[in-house]
């Protein structure tokens, strides 16, 4: 059977674009992300900047705003085609789910989104699907042109995927809302094992990728809470280059190096010193290409491999310190 030429699949999400973090230390985030892990700044102006890795093409994937509150401005996911932002727009106006719209230039090189927050988690989703793709200067600019500048500091390539927690109560809904509105797939989940009809985490992505989001559940009953953002390295080496030399800097150390059985990636976790927000340096992982995948549930006892598969084992008991959040702004 032919499929029509007429057939169109409706709005769709392309991948995780960039997250916007305000920090009340502007200087010592840009010394961490652009110094340290070797983004590089494409655009600073007025207490605001924007960065990139260096195999990221379009004008940034991470934005720094000095603010006086530690707090995550938005989680942004470009859309697969121009019109698609549009086409977003009328879904949510037809659910009754509040949306505003950002004109081009809202974000420095980035063109029309439109911001809502997500039914039940309450974090601020921005889509978009217009972005300058800026040449790096001659001075970091690569030889290859699938590269925009040249690898530097722990070596940053892109992002990777964003990992956000919201409460008990509405974990699931959120969850299968991310599935139904936005299109992405679950691949990997654990349920809460004292409750087994709530989700304690939920890895989903519309790309190869395991995930480009995890949702999570929340043990203080916060929702709009942000975890963590990862930055994709190239290499097991680079994460423990970056552990082994991290530990005679200032700033906090995280936990790891080790292995995630859930996606089976490398991980180091750290903290960014001027707003605190938690990083994951990222190496490695599976792909998925079957159309037809059904999702992987982890239980006890092997969930303790999901978290932890050899390394450092995560501290996520109660009060456990891999547990703390960063919160997330509003609609406006």
């Amino acid at each position: 059977m032919t499929q029509s030429r007429d057939y169109d699949p409706g709005p769709r999400i392309a991948h995780a674009g960039s997250i916007s973090i305000g920090t009340p230390n502007l200087e010592r985030s840009l010394w961490f992300f652009r110094d340290l892990l070797g983004m590089e700044v494409v655009s600073q102006a007025d207490g605001v900047a924007y960065l990139r890795g260096y195999q990221e093409l379009a004008h940034h994937s991470l934005v720094l705003t000095q603010q006086a509150e530690s707090k995550i401005n938005g989680y942004s996911f470009r859309v697969q085609r121009p019109e698609d932002v549009e086409l977003f727009h009328q879904q949510l106006t037809a659910a009754e789910i509040e949306s505003i719209e950002l004109p081009a230039g809202h974000e420095t090189g980035r063109g029309t989104a439109i911001r809502f927050l997500v039914p039940g988690s309450e974090h601020p989703f921005e889509l978009y699907y217009d972005i300058d793709k800026p040449v790096a200067p001659a001075d970091l600019r690569s030889k290859l042109p699938s590269n925009s500048s040249r690898r530097r500091g722990f070596g940053v390539r892109r992002l990777d995927h964003l990992n956000v927690q919201c409460s008990p109560s509405t974990v699931n809904g959120a969850e299968q809302w991310l599935q139904d509105a936005l299109g992405f797939k679950r691949r990997e989940f654990a349920m809460i094992p004292q409750f087994p009809e709530t989700l304690m985490a939920s890895w989903l992505s519309v790309t190869p990728q395991v995930h480009d989001i995890a949702i999570g559940v929340n043990g203080e009953e916060k929702n709009g809470a942000f975890h963590h953002v990862a930055f994709n390295i190239e290499n097991y080496h680079d994460i423990l280059r970056a552990a082994d030399e991290i530990r005679d800097l200032d700033i906090d150390y995280g936990h790891g190096p080790g292995k995630h059985g859930i996606g089976q990636a490398m991980y180091l976790y750290i903290h960014d010193p001027g707003s605190g927000a938690r990083i994951e340096l990222y190496s490695g992982g599976y792909h998925i290409f079957d159309p037809d995948w059904q999702a992987i549930e982890w239980k006890i006892p092997e969930l303790q491999y999901g978290q932890t598969w050899y390394g450092e084992a995560l501290d996520v008991g109660p009060g456990g310190a891999f547990l703390s959040t960063t919160p997330s702004a509003g609609l406006k």
